[in-house]
């Protein structure tokens, strides 16, 4: 069986609803959480030098950028039967069917699917990094990456090391400070957090992280929508327990003309935007519930609404309840607790996940299915099912925001 027919395949199979498979990214400079409900024994499944399993990345077309051991492949999403047997890349169907996979509207304006979700984990906080928005990560030829956060409960029993996440700086910072920190940085410790501010982070809440932002993430499971792209540069040099980073890592997704130019490194922030005063106030997210949708079976909230590009929401089926939900652009779920079925496909949250196994908890559901409706139904009697779901360019993001 070639791609085009697994593709129709497993089109049909769901009614437009397609099973995926988990697609699981390494990072070598970060230490894993193990809250991904991977097998303990599966986290250097790709060996030491790629190093540890802490990403896992959902309705994925952008590959990941590693470095020159990553397989063409990594970072992908692969559309799987229902029996398992067969897959096919999720890239291939959006480029072969286009609008019938992600909408026609969103496939003449982008030409592709421009965004995936992931989940990253962390044993400990990340560097204080930046993602450069499209002007200037265009001169290298990628795209932006404005991003959200959300710490879902079901996914933090614990939280790890450092449960706080730096935003920006200080109001009072100047632009001459954050630089002699970035020339510091292969001195030791460049102390660039001194410079910022630290937010103890709420489970199942959320927060807004611009392009140009920078952002020194807590060691809890994040969920993250994004836009489809993989460009960061580091710009802390020491972390908590004096974990390092490279410098090179300083110079990531820099034009070659302006490696060693500090101020290009300045010129990249949003500088309102870091020492924004009201910060919290701008970023933050509390879930919203979406009162334009009524069921009586369970409810749906806004968990990410504030970025312009992307937003996430989570539905909630009552125990022995059925509901059905409609919504007016493609998405990507993914089932974080209880069972039940996805219209007459099997849906369940995970306990435990070797690597390369298959599982029933992650989903993509084309714009017409979106639109026709699916229901979801809670085949327990105790616990509830709970989805979170991803997508771009909702026609009621907006009027959410404007509601706060």
């Amino acid at each position: 069986m070639n791609e085009m027919q697994i593709i129709e395949r497993a089109l049909n199979e769901g009614n437009g609803v397609l099973r995926l498979a988990p697609n699981w990214v390494p990072r070598a400079h970060c230490r894993p959480g193990r809250r991904l409900r991977l097998h303990p024994n599966d986290y250097y499944a790709l060996g030491l030098r790629r190093g540890a399993i802490d990403e896992r990345w959902f309705c994925s077309t952008t590959a990941a950028d590693n470095g020159e051991l990553t397989p063409e492949d990594e970072g992908l999403s692969y559309i799987v039967t229902r029996d398992g047997k067969e897959k096919a890349l999720f890239l291939s169907a959006v480029e072969q069917r286009k609008g019938q996979i992600i909408g026609d509207a969103l496939y003449e304006k982008h030409g592709r699917w421009p965004m995936f979700a992931k989940f990253f984990d962390n044993m400990g906080p990340l560097p204080h990094h930046i993602h450069h928005s499209e002007e200037y990560a265009q001169r290298v030829g990628m795209h932006g990456k404005p991003e959200m956060y959300f710490f879902p409960s079901q996914y933090n029993n614990y939280g790890a090391e450092f449960p706080f996440t730096f935003f920006g700086f200080n109001p009072e910072v100047s632009k001459e400070q954050v630089k002699q920190a970035l020339i510091r940085f292969t001195e030791g410790d460049n102390k660039l957090l001194e410079l910022s501010r630290a937010y103890k982070i709420e489970l199942d809440t959320g927060w807004d992280v611009p392009t140009g932002v920078l952002h020194a993430p807590a060691s809890l499971c994040t969920y993250e929508p994004q836009f489809s792209s993989d460009v960061y540069a580091m710009y802390q040099s020491v972390l908590y327990l004096d974990h390092t980073v490279a410098d090179d890592m300083l110079w990531k997704t820099c034009p070659p003309d302006q490696i060693g130019n500090f101020d290009y490194l300045i010129e990249v922030m949003d500088w309102e935007k870091n020492v924004d005063p009201e910060f919290s106030r701008h970023r933050f997210m509390a879930p919203k519930l979406d009162s334009s949708i009524r069921e009586d079976g369970g409810f749906i909230e806004w968990i990410c609404y504030k970025s312009d590009f992307a937003a996430a929401k989570r539905l909630t089926v009552q125990p022995g309840c059925s509901m059905i939900l409609r919504e007016k652009v493609a998405y990507g779920l993914l089932c974080v607790q209880g069972h039940g079925k996805i219209n007459d496909m099997d849906i369940a949250s995970p306990t435990l996940i070797r690597y390369g196994q298959l599982t029933d908890d992650e989903f993509f559901v084309v714009e017409s299915a979106a639109k026709e409706g699916v229901r979801f139904t809670n085949l327990s009697e105790t616990e509830p099912l709970v989805m979170l779901y991803h997508f771009t360019e909702h026609p009621n993001r907006k009027a959410v925001e404007d509601e706060l």
